[in-house]
């Protein structure tokens, strides 16, 4: 256990220890300045859509302000089977799914379900930074295998995966498509992945919270198309990026049957259930949102198709094309200090941006752009950002 003067008793080291987050280490130096554009969160610049704010109201008038049951609402969890039934064309049943508070939550929950100390799990980075340091918090080891770029496009060496895994890897952690860079996983090796878990009888915990965010198909290939219900599966969603819901704090996770009690007692020890007018109005998002989805992924295109070509004409920036997601990863020539390049950024430009060395020792040298915001906004970042990195 560690002391320190500035605390009234002891916490434990792997608390005591966690890094604190350099995206809001930026955030909160611009965050009440009127001249930032803030492109440092994974969020649009627009509220959620009316309908299912009004939904949300309805349902506080409706008096949907109780307790419900552990894993969300039958109602919720019904209206999700069906939505990724139909969205992967095989059988999702209700008995996987199981609500949460956002996917961050989620993926708490299972950290706490299979990590003990001085266990590992094996991940795919860069990679936001939340998702390594749940491993941390349990006082696991998060194992980081990184991506390389190869002719402008991000490569996972699957060899390398399988050779960092050893007797106490309890896990491997992909987030697909992947924030920060947009890197979207092939079939064949999800299909490799998950071979190479059922032999060694390991998890395979899959991020898919940007699932609907890709630009030339209607979805990103999911675990879930190819996994039997039975196998070491967990794969996690939000509301968040696909609805533009991400103060509103729910998701949900897809696991094997028999998992079910398991995540019931902890959301019961966590959080008791999701908040129960927003999941009434998670149901009016997946059946009256399709529009929705399908109008701000177009938006999302022409942002990054934006911000891609201003970007790639800039001299010291080097940018692989973002095949998902909302974010534009770039590295900047010369630079071995990326919290201190977004901070002066942020000082003499405005523009605020995360800073790659939050997501991971690969990630130092870059910066994370969200590009999901209106053309003006992301014009005038461009015109902010060219004297200083050209």
């Amino acid at each position: 256990m560690t002391t320190s003067d500035n605390l009234p008793a002891p916490v434990r080291d792997a608390i005591h220890n966690l890094q604190a987050s350099k995206i809001r280490a930026i955030s909160r130096e611009g965050m009440n300045r009127d001249d930032v554009l803030p492109l440092w969160f994974g969020e649009p610049n627009f509220p959620t859509p009316k309908f299912i704010c009004d939904a949300a109201a309805e349902a506080l008038a409706a008096g949907h302000t109780f307790y419900t049951e552990n894993r969300g609402i039958p109602p919720l969890r019904s209206t999700l089977s069906g939505y990724m039934s139909n969205l992967y064309g095989v059988d999702v049943a209700e008995d996987r799914i199981t609500t949460t508070v956002a996917a961050m939550n989620g993926i708490m929950l299972v950290m706490e379900a299979i990590v003990d100390p001085g266990d590992n799990v094996v991940i795919v980075a860069p990679l936001w930074p939340n998702c390594r340091e749940t491993v941390a918090i349990m006082g696991g080891e998060p194992r980081a295998v990184d991506l390389v770029e190869v002719d402008g496009k991000w490569q996972l060496d699957l060899e390398r995966l399988f050779a960092a895994c050893d007797e106490r890897t309890r896990a491997i952690f992909v987030n697909s498509p992947g924030n920060p860079t947009g890197w979207v996983m092939s079939v064949e090796q999800q299909q490799a992945v998950l071979e190479f878990c059922r032999k060694k009888r390991i998890w395979l915990l899959a991020d898919e919270v940007y699932a609907r965010l890709i630009f030339d198909r209607p979805y990103a290939p999911s675990f879930i198309e190819i996994a039997e219900p039975e196998d070491p599966v967990i794969a996690f969603n939000s509301f968040s990026k696909s609805w533009a819901m991400t103060g509103w704090r729910l998701g949900w996770l897809t696991a094997p049957p028999s998992m079910g009690e398991v995540f019931e007692k902890l959301n019961e020890y966590n959080i008791s259930g999701p908040t129960t007018f927003v999941q009434h109005a998670a149901i009016v998002a997946i059946r009256d949102g399709e529009d929705f989805v399908k109008q701000t992924v177009e938006g999302y295109r022409q942002g990054r198709d934006l911000v891609y070509q201003r970007l790639s004409g800039m001299d010291r920036v080097h940018l692989p094309f973002p095949e998902a997601a909302f974010y534009a990863f770039f590295r900047v020539d010369g630079v071995e200090d990326s919290l201190e390049l977004a901070r002066k950024i942020l000082n003499e430009t405005g523009v605020g941006l995360a800073p790659g060395a939050a997501f991971g020792q690969s990630g130092e040298g870059y910066l994370r752009l969200c590009f999901a915001a209106t053309p003006d906004i992301l014009s005038s970042a461009m015109d902010r950002l060219e004297p200083i990195l050209s």
